[in-house]
């Protein structure tokens, strides 16, 4: 089984730079809705199964290009949400980036995991809604030949994809420059867990630090 993390194209939220990880707004720019066409081209061999999406707008929208391009079904989960950011939902204020950094820097490195905005999500129920989606879908497909997409967000993915799979961690992404828009990587299951064999394209193996 394969599962490529995909990222959503650009959307009007990210040229506002204003976080919106809520409903049903800011879709995507023009811009982005050619990455995401790109990125069904690039897929076609793929044999893509199935989709999975993210809710919020933004993620949708990809996933709908990548479904009618793909011809395969897509499907909208919780579990890829971007994670909540509570009273900065809205703002785009240089206070409300750095309070969001801020609290970026309390998990990644002082495990702080408790910790949240105000109003928004701790590590720890991120990963309580992600985590275990990830696994039941492993549980379900992971030895078949399915090969799912699940369409997402940068923020999520950076923090979320160490824990599932298991030859990535942040230092490795942030050496590959994060999620730009449409990054997709793929993993595959191997008797060692979930592997990442795919950056962009690029073939593995791949080793952390």
């Amino acid at each position: 089984m394969k599962i490529t993390f995909a990222r959503h194209g650009e959307s009007q939220a990210n040229i506002q730079e204003v976080f919106s990880n809520r409903g049903l707004k800011h879709p995507l720019t023009a811009r982005g809705r050619g990455q995401a066409a790109a990125l069904a081209d690039r897929l076609q061999d793929q044999q893509v199964t199935h989709i999975y999406s993210s809710p919020v707008l933004r993620a949708l929208e990809t996933a709908i290009i990548l479904a009618g391009r793909l011809g395969v079904e897509y499907e909208v989960v919780e579990a890829l949400r971007e994670y909540d950011v509570g009273i900065l939902e809205g703002r785009a204020d240089p206070p409300s980036w750095q309070l969001w950094k801020e609290m970026a820097e309390a998990w990644l490195s002082h495990q702080q995991l408790e910790q949240r905005i105000e109003g928004g999500e701790s590590f720890y129920e991120v990963r309580q809604r992600f985590v275990p989606f990830i696994e039941r879908l492993i549980e379900e497909y992971g030895h078949s030949q399915a090969h799912l997409i699940c369409v997402g967000h940068g923020g999520i993915y950076g923090l979320m994809l160490p824990l599932v799979v298991c030859n990535l961690d942040q230092a490795f992404i942030a050496r590959q420059g994060g999620f730009g828009y449409t990054a997709w990587i793929t993993g595959e299951t191997t008797p060692e867990g979930l592997v990442c064999t795919g950056w962009n394209g690029v073939k593995g193996p791949f080793f952390k630090e």
